[in-house]
This record gives C-alpha cells, sequence and structure tokens, in this order.
C-alpha cells in the first residue's frame, strides 16, 4: 500500500511526463514540417503552455542545432521574425508580441559570444548527462546478467531524453537566476532601509548637537528677559503708588 501523499506525487509526475511528451512530440512534428513555415504554427509553438521555460533554450526557440554559425542565426532569426510579428498576425497580436520577443530575445543571446558559450556547454551537459546515465544502466544490467539493451539505444528517443534533460538544466539556472536576482533586491532594499534609518539617526545627533552648543545662549537669553520683565514691572508698581499731585487753588 502506498504511503500517504504517494499517489498525488506519483499522479503529478505521471501528469507533467505526459504533457513533456505530447509538446515534444508536437515540436517535432512542427519541425518536419519546417519547409512550409506558418506563422500560426511558429506562435502556437512559441507561446504555448509552458512556453516560458521552453523557450529557455534558444537553439529550440529558432529551431537551430547548437553548432551553428552567426549568419546561420540571422537567417533563421529574419526568417522567424517576420513570421511571427504583430503587423503580420492582425487576428492575435498578443501572442504574436510574445512569440516575437522570445525569437528576439534568443536571437540577441546567440549573437552575444559568452552567453552562446553558455548555452552551448549548457546543451553539452544535458548530452552528457544521458549519455552517462545510460553507461550505469548498461552496466548494470550486464553485472545482473541481462540483456544491456536501453530505450535510448533508439535515436529517437535518444534525442527525446537529451531534449528533456537540456530543457531541465535550462530551467535550473533560470530559478537559480530568479532566485539570486530576488536575493539581492532584497538585499538592496535592506541596505537602502538601513541607509535612511543612519540618515535619521545622523540628522537627530545634530540637532541634539545644535540644541546642546546653543543651551547658554538660550540660558542667557531667558535671563536678559526675565530681568527686563522685572525692570518694567518694578517701574510699573512705582508709578501706581505715587501719590497724586495736589492742585494749588487760585485766590482772587
Amino acid at each position: 500500500m502506498a504511503a500517504p501523499g504517494e499517489s498525488g506525487t506519483s499522479s503529478c509526475g505521471d501528469s507533467m511526463e505526459e504533457a513533456f511528451q505530447t509538446f515534444y512530440s508536437e515540436v517535432k512534428q512542427i519541425e518536419k514540417r519546417d519547409a512550409v513555415l506558418t506563422s500560426k504554427d511558429q506562435i502556437e509553438r512559441l507561446t504555448r503552455s509552458g512556453s516560458s521555460y521552453f523557450n529557455l533554450n534558444p537553439f529550440e526557440v529558432l529551431q537551430l542545432d547548437p553548432e551553428v554559425t552567426d549568419e546561420e542565426i540571422k537567417k533563421r532569426f529574419r526568417q522567424l521574425s517576420i513570421l511571427v510579428h504583430p503587423d503580420k498576425n492582425q487576428d492575435e497580436v498578443k501572442r504574436a508580441q510574445r512569440a516575437f520577443e522570445a525569437v528576439d530575445k534568443a536571437y540577441k543571446l546567440l549573437l552575444d559570444q559568452e552567453q552562446k558559450e553558455m548555452a552551448l556547454n549548457v546543451v553539452k551537459m544535458g548530452k552528457q548527462y544521458v549519455e552517462n546515465a545510460m553507461k550505469e544502466q548498461k552496466k548494470q544490467l550486464k553485472k545482473e546478467g541481462k540483456p544491456t539493451d536501453v530505450a535510448e539505444d533508439d535515436p529517437e528517443l535518444f534525442q527525446q531524453a537529451v531534449y528533456k534533460q537540456t530543457m531541465k538544466l535550462f530551467a535550473d539556472l533560470e530559478i537559480e537566476r530568479k532566485g539570486q536576482e530576488a536575493k539581492e533586491m532584497y538585499e538592496r532594499k535592506r541596505q537602502r532601509e538601513e541607509e535612511i534609518k543612519a540618515e535619521q539617526v545622523k540628522r537627530e545627533r545634530e540637532w541634539r548637537k545644535i540644541f546642546e552648543e546653543s543651551r547658554d545662549d538660550r540660558v542667557e537669553s531667558w535671563r536678559i528677559f526675565q530681568a527686563n520683565t522685572k525692570g518694567k514691572k518694578e517701574k510699573k508698581n512705582r508709578t501706581f503708588l505715587r501719590p497724586p499731585k495736589v492742585k494749588m487753588e487760585q485766590r482772587e
């Protein structure tokens, strides 16, 4: 009997596997029809469900061999950009725009030699991973005295396995990049908050310093004010107590 949660996990994995198999099959069908490129096919390929991860591989976006030349990249870009350009697909402008952006991004990435080399290394790693897995599987089968034939001996299944592994590697790198980006954004925010706090502390210290330095002046001003006020009160009191002048009577 399966452990709690095991069935759900297996079901989810099976669903993802089925979705991948369907996507891979449809992509390969489109590639077979590549001689007669259509805008609808390419827009569908580049914008369908899961395309945000499938499109991480620039070679797949442009449907080019990893060992492609710059001239071939430019030629392919011109073909695809015309096919999926929003101006040429007024009936589905939003999807066409997304497809065009994917093509444009892949094109620019592959023209950057450093970025192209990184993408090429990922593709090579995907292939190497599958080859190593096949070797280990064959080694284990031989050890068990069983035939050493594996599914990936079929060229089509081998390419499918490489495609799948390569896509996973690109996805892992993208997740890592987004995680690093979020971490850097958080760090920038934290630093900014600390800077604001430090500025507030600095202004408060400066204000206290000015306040303390002006203490003697304030005390002296208060004393003068008090003295002046006292003098005015005394003068007013003296004036109030002064007897009235006697008016002399005039005699006839």
